[in-house]
């Protein structure tokens, strides 16, 4: 019997394609998966399973004619609830959009649909994406399949676990803040969060399905059980939105190195500025040290230069400039007063997010290019080094804590609490800059949660990234399956 939990959606649908596997075959061996685990788990909230035979059907026969949907031809994948699926109803765990269903594709599942793939469902996320558990009003609290008493991550918590539960072969998520990435390391699959601007954004929710302004910072892009699903789910997604796409094509460059004995690695793997709990940082250095006995080059020791903290204080405010475009004249109001009000040397997460949200287009055009500053820091740091190995989060999968004032929220590092935003500290390290970034699997914790890295290299060199955390499944460690979801 040919496999397919597990599997790479890729060499489903070559096989789909060949005919030894049938689509219908493989929709129905996930909408069995679906109907045993996700009870528990709560990962996939919305599905058209009429609309997904009837699509697989359609693939079967195709095939047996000689035709070629493309790379996913067949493929039965979901989709995180923030991006826009025609003829499916999209939330984004917005109460007000319950029920609503959109008459056209954010352009990522358009690409995924154009390469063949079947849209069975969504993935669950939390109100607007803007935490880190998938929780809402309209479908609730998704759990982690490692240990349902544990967030899932979010805001790609949904498309994580169902991955990691087997109940879906590719996935897509989005990235603001860490979306991509604290998911897929809190689970224990693979993740790219891309360079800024490779993949378009439009038919996100937030801001909506129908705007087409390329938001700032925010990033959309793939999750799988593997590094080649990830790499190749890229290729699938790359390209301008709706107005740039007559003129402008994505040609990234191959990766830095054709042999493992060519690579550069840093590894950062801890830090005052935003201390990791002990378990992580161990996985990581270990991860290196994989690499290293491999036959790479590895430095320990090797740091960019610039100001963290800086740099952190300009992530929350681009970031909540952006975020802050959306929400209510009240809360606008609201941020003004305290950004007026504020002791100007008063740099908490909290005051800073208001600054954000406040923030006149002067204040944002200083701001852009302070990080545009730390980009270049970025560049000359990685003349020496290929990429750099550090930490998605400073912890693994937490309970859940779904406590309405986020600033009472707190995280517990090495037997210390620390404040719950602490886990944006090491995702705005490179989001802010722009960089790629591929996560990889490196490790379990003492409590038994997945541990996963955050492999991050040049602005436009996702190839590079990608090619690491291939490395990294070969030498270290690949995709483990949560107890009681292999069979």
């Amino acid at each position: 019997m040919t496999q397919i939990l597990y599997r790479s959606a890729f060499e489903l649908a070559k096989d789909i394609k060949a005919g030894t596997l049938s689509s219908e075959r493989v929709l129905d061996f996930y909408l069995d998966r679906i109907q045993r685990f996700n009870p528990a788990l709560n990962a996939v909230v919305a599905m058209d399973i009429d609309a997904a035979r009837a699509r697989a059907k359609a693939a079967d026969l195709a095939a047996g004619h000689g035709e070629d949907w493309g790379p996913l031809h067949g493929v039965p994948i979901t989709v995180k609830d923030a991006l826009a699926t025609q003829g499916l109803v999209t939330v984004g765990g917005i109460p007000a959009r319950a029920g609503q269903v959109p008459e056209t594709d954010a352009v990522s599942v358009a690409r995924y649909r154009a390469a063949g793939a079947i849209i069975v469902g969504k993935t669950n996320v939390p109100f607007m994406s803007a935490d880190l558990q998938s929780y809402n009003e309209v479908y609730g609290v998704t759990n982690n399949p490692w240990n349902v008493e544990r967030t899932c991550g979010g805001s790609s918590g949904g498309a994580a676990a169902a991955l990691a539960a087997g109940l879906s072969a590719l996935e897509v998520g989005s990235d603001i803040g860490g979306s991509i990435r604290t998911p897929a390391h809190f689970n224990g699959i693979f993740g790219h969060k891309p360079s800024y601007g490779i993949v378009s954004q439009q038919g996100h929710i937030p801001p909506g399905q129908t705007v087409i302004t390329e938001s700032d910072l925010s990033v959309v892009g793939p999750l799988g059980v593997c590094a080649a699903d990830v790499a190749q789910a890229l290729d699938v997604l790359l390209g301008p939105g709706s107005l740039d796409s007559k003129a402008w094509r994505v040609d990234l460059p191959p990766p830095r190195f054709q042999s493992i004995g060519d690579l550069r690695v840093a590894v950062w793997a801890d830090d005052e500025f935003c201390p990791v709990d002990a378990d992580i940082r161990d996985a990581i250095v270990a991860a290196g040290r994989s690499l290293e006995a491999a036959g790479a080059s590895v430095d320990f020791e090797a740091r960019p230069k610039f100001d963290l903290a800086e740099n952190h204080r300009t992530y929350l405010r681009l970031m909540m400039s952006v975020m802050g475009a959306g929400m209510p004249q009240s809360v606008f109001d609201m941020a003004q007063k305290v950004a007026a009000s504020a002791d100007p040397n008063d740099h908490s997460d909290s005051v800073e997010q208001m600054r954000g949200i406040a923030m006149s287009h002067r204040d944002w055009a200083k701001a852009s290019e302070q990080r545009l500053k730390n980009r270049a820091a970025w560049e000359r740091f990685f003349e020496q080094y290929d990429v750099v190995l550090c930490p998605c989060a400073p912890a693994t999968a937490f309970a859940h804590d779904h406590t309405p004032d986020m600033s009472a929220r707190r995280l517990t590092i090495n037997g210390e609490q620390r404040p719950y935003t602490d886990m944006m500290r090491w995702a705005g390290v490179t989001l802010n800059a722009g960089l790629p970034a591929s996560v990889a699997p490196v490790g379990m914790s003492r409590d038994g949660l997945p541990i996963g890295v955050q492999i991050a290299g040049a602005y436009l060199e996702d190839k590079t990234t990608l090619a690491v955390a291939a490395l990294l499944e070969q030498h270290h460690q690949g995709f483990v399956p949560p107890p009681g979801y292999a069979h």
